[in-house]
């Protein structure tokens, strides 16, 4: 990892090492969570963290450690509103590899939804509440925060039914 500031390309590979070795008993709860700390504190590794937590096989974030909802919680907004995201992209594209009838991505998708639920619950609720509030008010079209967002990735009336299950799913 260079200084202070990784790349997105580097974030993924350091994440998938250090999921590896928490998973054979190699690194701690503990000495993960204050690495992912520091790998979070970037938006680059965040999103490199998340790649590898959300789609991997590694069970990390299905048993999440306290000491990694901790650090997670101290990420504060940009950690929700990273959350939200993967919660919105993986709910709708669940949908459309049904519809191609691609079952493993399928299933991926569906486990990169259900993992973010579970992290939402975890999470500052105030923050969340908000974060799902706008991205509820993006599928009707209104407010700023995530309009842009879901205008961009070109979804259609049902997988915007899927992500406002998937909301709703949270609470």
């Amino acid at each position: 990892m260079s200084s202070n500031k990784p790349t997105f390309e580097q974030s993924i590979s350091i994440s998938l090492l250090w999921c590896n070795a928490w998973e054979s008993g190699e690194l701690s709860d503990e000495v993960l969570a204050d690495r992912v700390s520091e790998l979070i504190s970037t938006k680059e590794g965040a999103r490199g963290f998340f790649v590898i937590a959300l789609s991997s096989d590694c069970p990390l974030l299905d048993r999440l450690p306290d000491s990694l909802i901790f650090q997670l919680r101290a990420g504060g907004e940009s950690i929700v509103d990273l959350t939200v995201r993967n919660l919105a992209m993986s709910s709708a594209m669940a949908l459309l590899h049904q519809r191609n009838k691609d079952t493993k991505m399928q299933t991926g998708s569906e486990r990169i939804r259900d993992r973010c639920i579970e992290i939402l619950r975890l999470l500052q609720p105030d923050l969340v509440k908000l974060k799902l509030e706008n991205l509820m008010n993006a599928t009707r079209g209104k407010g700023k925060t995530y309009v842009n967002f879901l205008n961009r990735q070109e979804y259609d009336l049902e997988q915007i039914k899927a992500i406002t299950k998937s909301i709703c799913a949270v609470a």
